[in-house]
């Protein structure tokens, strides 16, 4: 994973000469679109467009581009398979600590999911989280999804997380697409 974060970052070094939208927001941006836009009631992520949007009455008032799994197609089997799981789950509790800048977790596996994993012999995997980027890598920003690097996580900037972090309560909905 430090390889890719190596390149990305070389490139980034390029690429934010000329584009004006990688600074992060400041501390006072984010408290005022906390303040300003309604709590998400649902987030939806798209795999295919790997687009994460935080929907309030059915209205979209939040969209990040996203990383996910290094082995994105197709739904969550086993632990380690590198997928992003598929289907509708909860956001039920949060990590202000985790080895990447925050995490919020989804509820995987549920049901379907243990049921699917027990015919198949094999461990469903978990910690399933949406997260900034690793605590131990410089932040390189928007470039970070130019590839999919979680273990089966959705990856957003950490300026985003926070975002995410004031507009998202725990028990809020979230809705996986292929």
């Amino acid at each position: 994973m430090a390889t890719r974060f190596s390149v990305v970052s070389a490139f980034v070094g390029f690429v934010s000469a000329w584009l004006s939208f990688t600074a992060a927001p400041s501390a006072a941006e984010i408290q005022r679109v906390a303040l300003t836009v309604p709590k998400a009631d649902t987030v939806l992520v798209t795999k295919s467009k790997r687009r994460l949007e935080l929907l309030s009455g059915g209205q979209v008032i939040k969209s990040y581009f996203i990383a996910l799994g290094r082995n994105p197609v197709g739904h969550k089997i086993r632990e380690g398979d590198g997928r992003t799981p598929e289907g509708t789950y909860v956001l039920d509790w949060r990590n202000p600590n985790s080895r990447f800048y925050r995490s919020i977790h989804v509820s995987y596996p549920g049901p379907a999911d243990l049921r699917r994993a027990r015919r198949k012999g094999v461990s469903p995997g978990g910690a399933i989280m949406i997260h900034g980027l690793p605590n131990d890598e410089p932040d390189i920003g928007w470039a970070h999804a130019l590839r999919d690097w979680t273990e089966g996580c959705i990856a957003v900037t950490n300026a985003q997380m926070d975002e995410i972090w004031q507009l998202v309560d725990d028990g809020t909905p979230i809705v996986i697409l292929p």
